[in-house]
């Protein structure tokens, strides 16, 4: 080595040129750790731009779906007032005894159809034979007394006769003929005593043959035994209550008892056409009329309802007991006319209850168009002018629907001009 002007001391050139060497590939290394490192940065954005804005493709398309468009066509269209039932017989009765005793036999069972007539059930007779033959005798003893008084009263008349004869010739005393008339006049009072008692004990004997015939229990009326209460040789009690043996119902013609809140019920008049369909067959209907509005409401859980009765003709025997029935009072109805949903149709402003408009999809575009409505149900309305069967109508969306495909993070609100129900 050696020094340098200075006195310091050189390097040989061949170890400078090494380390500048070593540097250089020092820095080359860490440029393309840099590089790297940026490409791979580079990259991950790349991937979370292109996935946003497929994202953004696919939600901006979705907020942009298609209008719903319905159809106008023709069918019926009705305004009722609907209410919940039970179903019972229009003529029913049960049939009782009027008499106490053991109930010996049962001649029908639940089920049966019976005619008006028919022998329904028996009472131990017994007691009431007892009391009918002794009545009878009582009758006989009283007309064999009646016999015996009545040939008094006329031995009494014509002992009367002959000393009133003799008094006149004087053979016989004015106080034996007095004594002769009060003896007349006893003897009749006696006859006509008996003859009252014998009454009495007709009436009697009248009314315990009248019992005895009450121990055979015959049917009121022709129908159906639909209940059985009273079972052989059970003891039933007329004195402390009517005791139901059986019922009978005329299952011809059913009744509904629909219960009708008070708000609608006003509504509903005797000879309102009805309809109703059970649980069992929903798809078929059976018609009929309001007979009766029931004065008196009923009152469950604190909602006011009234009874509305529907007679139905039940000669196919479909119709059940106590069935559960949705009824359907037809208060207005229009049938064959052009019928739109009632969400399609938007109010006009300053109009009457019946004057809407709907967007009409026609070749050049969608207009706006005047509709007049006639009958209008909770869903559709009938078409009076302005649409006819075929014409698509764009259902309008509501602000909250709106705001929901646009993705705002606004309260969502009402329809501004929804149609009127």
């Amino acid at each position: 080595m050696r020094e340098n002007e200075t006195g310091g001391k050189h390097l040989p050139p061949f170890r400078i040129k090494g380390n500048m060497m070593l540097k250089s590939l020092n820095i080359l290394k860490l440029l393309r750790s840099a590089s790297r490192r940026t490409l791979v940065i580079a990259a991950a954005v790349a991937v979370l731009l292109a996935g946003a804005a497929v994202a953004f493709h696919m939600f901006g398309r979705e907020s942009e779906a298609p209008p719903t468009i319905v159809t106008v066509s023709q069918g019926d269209v009705e305004r009722t007032v609907t209410s919940l039932g039970k179903l019972q017989p229009k003529d029913y009765v049960d049939v009782g005894t009027q008499v106490s005793g053991q109930l010996k036999k049962v001649h029908v069972k639940i089920g049966d159809i019976v005619k008006k007539g028919d022998l329904i059930a028996e009472i131990d007779p017994t007691t009431y034979e007892t009391k009918v033959r002794s009545d009878k005798a009582n009758i006989e003893n009283q007309r064999a007394l009646l016999v015996q008084q009545q040939a008094e009263m006329e031995l009494a008349r014509l002992q009367l006769a002959r000393n009133e004869g003799l008094l006149k010739e004087r053979a016989a005393s004015q106080d034996t003929v007095q004594q002769n008339q009060s003896a007349l006049k006893v003897a009749v009072a006696k006859v006509a005593a008996t003859q009252a008692q014998i009454k009495a004990s007709q009436a009697t004997l009248d009314g315990d043959a009248a019992n005895l015939g009450y121990t055979r229990i015959y049917a009121p009326m022709a129908g159906t035994v639909v209940s059985q209460t009273s079972l052989e040789g059970q003891t039933v009690n007329s004195s402390q209550s009517a005791p139901v043996i059986v019922r009978v119902a005329d299952l011809q013609t059913m009744t509904v008892w629909a219960q009708v809140a008070e708000a609608d019920v006003v509504k509903v008049k005797a000879g309102t056409p009805a309809y109703f369909s059970t649980l069992g067959a929903a798809g078929k209907r059976w018609k009929g009329s309001v007979r009766q509005v029931m004065p008196t409401p009923e009152t469950v859980n604190d909602l006011v309802l009234y009874n509305v009765l529907v007679d139905v003709d039940n000669r196919e025997q479909e119709l059940m007991l106590t069935m559960t029935v949705q009824v359907f009072f037809v208060l207005d109805e229009a049938r064959g006319v052009p019928v739109v949903p009632l969400n399609a149709l938007q109010s006009a402003k300053g109009a009457d209850a019946n004057s809407y408009v709907a967007n009409v999809q026609t070749d050049s575009g969608i207009v706006a168009r005047n509709v007049r409505t006639g009958v209008v149900s909770r869903s559709s309305a009938a078409v009076v002018s302005g649409l006819e069967v075929g014409d698509k109508v764009v259902v309008p969306q509501s602000d909250s629907a709106k705001a929901g495909s646009a993705g705002a993070a606004t309260k969502p609100g009402g329809p501004g001009m929804g149609p009127r129900l």
